[in-house]
């Protein structure tokens, strides 16, 4: 028989419950609620833009949803065994997209639609564009191209 692991002191938000967690080599407990992922931070899984694990390094790296010229804010953790937390990272991460879509603008690259939600679903839907390589945001054919798709995207999920 199993033994059962103890739920590690963990902060988490007012009525979210520890779900998975793991421990980084340097003893830092690290962990998902149905919320968001907690470390030394707390990213909301909506604001979560990916997330793997390296078994060869033994890192966990996540990758915050950024804009347009900044650098996307990630973080990397030392892991050996991510056990559960990172089916709860990838399951999490997955229920957060309402909509997504590739619009092609010049060949096959172009834009990414993007429409991202709270678990909870307490507040509306975020719409956010990823821009292929190559492909000007600036542009004022792709600003055009954006603002079509965007608008199509609306329409097909209900919003207008």
């Amino acid at each position: 028989m199993r033994a059962r692991r103890r739920r590690p002191d963990l902060e988490v938000g007012p009525g979210e419950r520890l779900l998975a967690w793991a421990t980084t080599d340097d003893g830092v407990v690290i962990g998902g609620t149905r919320d968001a992922f907690y470390a030394p931070v707390r990213v909301p899984w909506e604001q979560v833009e990916a997330a793997d694990w390296d078994s060869e390094t033994g890192s966990l790296r996540l990758s915050e949803v950024g804009e347009w010229g900044r650098p996307r804010p990630e973080h990397v953790y030392a892991v050996a065994d991510p056990g559960r937390l990172l089916q709860l990272v990838r399951e999490r991460v997955t229920a957060s997209v309402v909509y997504q879509r590739h619009v092609p603008i010049t060949g096959r690259r172009g834009i990414r639609v993007i429409a991202r939600r709270p678990p909870a679903r307490t507040t509306e839907v975020t719409w956010v564009y990823e821009f292929d390589e190559g492909i000007d945001p600036d542009d004022p054919f792709t600003r055009l191209a954006a603002a079509e798709a965007l608008a199509a995207a609306r329409i097909e999920v209900g919003l207008e």
